[in-house]
């Protein structure tokens, strides 16, 4: 496992920073880059993008300034991830008051869109209908969620923050070897006539320190800083929709004319002596973040000793039960009844605690989903209620998903986790916008029992309907502590997201982690089924993992996962800011 950057793809970086993006307020010292800051601090997947969130800090801008700036920067440079053709959720944090706000820009299926699209005559799958192709996208919320946020709390013009992306993908930016990769491995997209325009050199793949110009995109981005609602009733809808009637899409003018970003309420525990807040759902990230933590509860982990076997046994068998019942009761809370006071419950972990047998591992077939009653009892129910009905195995998500975070000087927070799923999205580029489209609609449950194109299935609560959201497991997640910041964190890796993000609070919380041992750490992750222990290999030492199987544990030791991005707030006041040595990212204070 690598834990070292790149220094010389970040010098590189660094020289290119310091040519395109825009000037800094006299007096302040933009370079170099620190992780530690008393005033602000960024992070997030890439050290441009990361930059350029920095450079909205230095300018006056606050943190929802930076985050945006930030977002657009990461649909330029990481483009195999994430985009202005995606979606994803956002939790804010306002430092001036405390209150927490919980914003969904996921995707969402077009108004189109039927419960049997991806099977054919007989019923059966229709091989990667689902994630190859126009079919395959959802209709976008990436600028409807940015411009939501910027509008009510954004500080500086909006055109200033989209201002540095436009310039990365005007000026162009050097290929790292993580993009050169994606882009000679995704064949739909070198297919794709305007992907093969603009990620190839005639048909050959971008090879790493070459510079990646997308005049295209820099052109929509210019027409968003005028007017973001372009993207939805304007030119650049209009020729999304166009594009998609040409080539069998579904997406149509007025799924983007009817697009709305939505407020939800987040969801908040305790935990400890801190305050845990992230997201509801339609993401099951937080839910589920909160119920390993109840599981958890006050169990001495510490005095057990970081990774020890007790404490590792007793972390897994709680993510047993998580994810049992997120197989079950998550959905789109606008489609299905979703549970979630009773799932967050501490009365509710309370029951499920008295199950984990603290010597000995219980195989997933015997560790159930909730009993429906429980819950409605815990909802105060006395009627039966209408619940999620159940996914028989977790629908898959793509690890190819970018996490940002954002803390500015008046202790307001971003935490920002958005995605257009699998690498290179649909693999299709709309023509003359430079969009790369999500394939979002892989994260439903394709039909009931009947299994999609990686061999899973799923029943109502996340099967297609029109206008709905499909079930994520990210987890933007803010931490308070006696009413002050403590924590910003999150991550991509798709089913895994949740319990990397759990690892991270707990290296923090409990185990006194600074920000990048927090981050750096090597990373278990079990999601009930398949019955499988997932480890890092390398991290973690041979006599731990021997006592896990003789506790019954199926082990798999495998390459590392996740890009966890952390901002620690220290007793001392200051900003300690972390991006995970898997990936390229960067943290940047001041």
């Amino acid at each position: 496992m690598n834990f070292f950057r790149p220094l010389k793809y970040l010098s590189i970086s660094f020289v290119f920073c310091l040519t395109i993006l825009p000037q800094v307020s006299p007096g302040l010292q933009a370079f170099p880059y620190l992780d530690r800051g008393k005033r602000g601090m960024v992070t997030s997947a890439h050290p441009l993008a990361s930059a350029a969130g920095l450079t909205m800090l230095q300018r006056g801008g606050n943190a929802v300034d930076a985050a945006v700036a930030t977002t657009l920067a990461i649909s330029v440079v990481e483009p195999f991830s994430a985009g202005i053709g995606g979606g994803g959720f956002l939790l804010l944090r306002l430092g001036q008051s405390g209150e927490l706000k919980a914003l969904d820009f996921r995707e969402r299926a077009p108004l189109a869109a039927t419960r049997t699209m991806f099977l054919d005559a007989q019923g059966k799958v229709r091989p990667r209908a689902s994630v190859d192709g126009y079919l395959a996208a959802a209709t976008p919320g990436t600028i409807a969620g940015l411009y939501e946020v910027h509008r009510l709390y954004g500080k500086l013009a909006w055109k200033d923050v989209v201002a540095p992306a436009i310039q990365l993908a005007k000026a162009g930016f050097p290929v790292s070897g993580q993009l050169a990769t994606v882009i000679a491995r995704r064949d739909l997209l070198r297919q794709n006539p305007a992907g093969r325009q603009i990620f190839t050199r005639d048909g050959t793949p971008l090879q790493p320190g070459e510079t990646l110009v997308q005049r295209d995109l820099a052109r929509t981005l210019e027409t968003i800083a005028q007017n973001p609602q372009s993207f939805y009733t304007g030119t650049i809808a209009a020729a999304i929709a166009k594009d998609m009637a040409a080539n069998n899409g579904l997406i149509r003018l007025k799924d983007l004319q009817t697009y709305r970003p939505i407020w939800r309420e987040p969801v908040c525990g305790n935990f400890r002596a801190t305050r845990v807040c992230s997201m509801p759902p339609p993401s099951s990230g937080g839910v589920h973040l909160l119920q390993i933590l109840n599981l958890i509860g006050d169990k001495d982990l510490k005095a057990m000793g970081w990774h020890n076997p007790d404490a590792l046994h007793w972390i897994v068998e709680a993510m047993k039960i998580a994810y049992a019942d997120r197989s079950q009761y998550l959905g789109d809370p606008d489609f299905v009844d979703v549970p979630v006071k009773a799932l967050i419950s501490p009365i509710y972990a309370n029951q499920r605690r008295q199950e984990i047998d603290p010597q000995k591992a219980r195989p997933s077939n015997q560790v159930k989903p909730a009993d429906p009653k429980i819950l409605q009892s815990l909802l105060g129910k006395s009627e039966p209620q209408t619940l999620a009905r159940p996914i028989a195995t977790p629908t898959r998500e793509s690890p190819d998903t970018s996490h940002l975070n954002v803390v500015d000087e008046t202790g307001t927070a971003v935490s920002l986790t958005f995605t257009i799923n699998l690498e290179f999205g649909a693999g299709v580029v709309v023509p003359g916008t430079g969009i790369l489209l999500n394939n979002e609609m892989d994260d439903f449950a394709i039909a009931p029992d009947v299994p999609n194109a990686f061999g899973l299935v799923g029943r109502d609560a996340n099967a297609i309907a029109p206008g709905k959201t499909p079930l994520s497991s990210m987890t933007p997640t803010i931490v308070t502590e006696n009413g002050q910041l403590r924590l910003v964190a999150g991550s991509p890796g798709g089913s895994t997201i949740i319990t990397t993000v759990l690892q991270v609070v707990l290296n923090v919380l409990v185990y006194d982690m600074d920000a990048r041992r927090a981050v750096a750490a090597p990373r278990l992750h079990h999601q009930w089924l398949p019955d499988q222990l997932r480890v890092e290999k390398w991290g973690f030492d041979p006599l731990t993992l021997d006592n896990l199987r003789q506790r019954g544990h199926p082990i798999k030791e495998q390459n590392s996962w996740g890009n966890a991005h952390a901002i620690v707030r220290t007793s001392d006041g200051w900003l300690e800011g972390a991006s995970d040595p898997r990936g390229e990212g960067a943290a940047y204070g001041y």
